[in-house]
C-alpha cells in the first residue's frame, strides 16, 4: 500500500491524525448488560473457549483483522474508519496485561474473524501472553448482533472491547480510537469501579 501514514520509518506507529476515526453508530448499544451466549470459539492455545463458561472477570478486545509480514491488507484499508490499528491494539493489551491482572482480570482474549492459524502467527510474532479467539464462522457475531464491516467480500468485526463478569457484558468500549489506547481506557474504567 502506498502513502502509509506512519510517524517514523519502520516504527509501525501510525499517525492517528491521518486515519479516519470511527463514529458511534449505536450498533453496540445493546451489548452492555447482555448475557454472553454459549458459543465455542477456536483458540490460539489449541482448544476452544466459550466466553459464557469463563469464570471471573474477563476482558476481550475485538478487532477487524491484523496484517501479516509481507501480507497485503484490503485496498483502501487506511481509509476505512476504524479499520487500521489491530496490531497496536493487540500490543497495548500485551503491554498492560500485568496491570489488568492486578485489577482482578482473570482472562484476557483477543477476538477476530480470521482463522486460528492466521491468528496464531500474529499471536506468536507479537508475543501475546493470552489467547486469541476466532469467530470465523460468525456464530458469536450473529448471536450478539455484533457490528461488522464488509470489506472485499469479508465480514469483519468492528473494533470494540468488553469487560465480562459472571457471563454478562458489564462494559462495552465502542467505538475504539485510537486503538493503541484501548487497554488504557479499560484500565481507567476498572480503576474507577
Amino acid at each position: 500500500m502506498s502513502n502509509q501514514p506512519f510517524t517514523g520509518a519502520g516504527t509501525g506507529a501510525p499517525d492517528w491524525s491521518l486515519i479516519p476515526a470511527p463514529e458511534d453508530d449505536g450498533a453496540a448499544d445493546h451489548l452492555t448488560g447482555a448475557k454472553v451466549p454459549d458459543v465455542a470459539l477456536a483458540s490460539t492455545d489449541g482448544g476452544a473457549v466459550s466466553l459464557a463458561d469463563v469464570a471471573g472477570r474477563v476482558v476481550i478486545y475485538i478487532y477487524p483483522m491484523t496484517g501479516q509480514p509481507n501480507g497485503v491488507l484490503p485496498d483502501g484499508w487506511d481509509g476505512i474508519p476504524g479499520a487500521r490499528g489491530c496490531t497496536p491494539q493487540s500490543c497495548s493489551f500485551r503491554d498492560h496485561f500485568g496491570e489488568l491482572q492486578a485489577l482482578g482480570v482473570g482472562h484476557v482474549f483477543g477476538l477476530s474473524t480470521q482463522d486460528t492459524d492466521y491468528q496464531r502467527e500474529m499471536a506468536t510474532r507479537l508475543h501475546l501472553p493470552f489467547p486469541v479467539l476466532s469467530d470465523a464462522d460468525g456464530a458469536l457475531a450473529a448471536a450478539l448482533n455484533l457490528p461488522v464491516l464488509q470489506v472485499e467480500g469479508r465480514k469483519l468485526l468492528k473494533r470494540m472491547a468488553w469487560v465480562i463478569e459472571a457471563g454478562v457484558i458489564v462494559k462495552t468500549f465502542y467505538p475504539v480510537f485510537p486503538p493503541d489506547q484501548n487497554a488504557d481506557d479499560v484500565l481507567a474504567w476498572l480503576r474507577g469501579r
